[in-house]
């Protein structure tokens, strides 16, 4: 379930709105919540998102790129991934060990 669930709901047609935009441009496997979450965290990080008007939400979805969306979530899954932790440590092991030499 979305943070702002009430101010969500309002803004919930121009999120579909821009989904299907994006979608037009082939970025089919982003929802209204991975966008709504985008523009919690990214856009409106440092705005009070309870007193933000609805004109001012509405105008920031409409001019939201999808260049500028891909690339946070792509930041954002470098941020999360420990390619090597625990778990993928043998994976670490047999990238940086030494293979055979080879006879020339």
């Amino acid at each position: 379930m979305p943070k702002y669930t009430e101010q969500y709901d309002i803004v919930l047609p121009f999120l579909k709105s821009k989904c299907e935009e994006f979608s037009y441009f082939d970025y089919d496997t982003f929802t209204t919540e991975d966008i709504w979450q985008f523009l919690i965290k990214k856009k409106w990080r440092k705005k009070d998102i309870g007193d933000m008007s609805l004109h001012e939400m509405v105008n920031e979805i409409m001019e939201m790129r999808a260049s500028e969306f891909v690339a946070y979530h792509q930041i954002e899954g470098f941020k999360g991934d420990n390619w090597f932790s625990e778990g993928n440590s043998d994976d670490l092991e047999q990238l940086l060990r030494p293979g055979p030499k080879k006879i020339k």
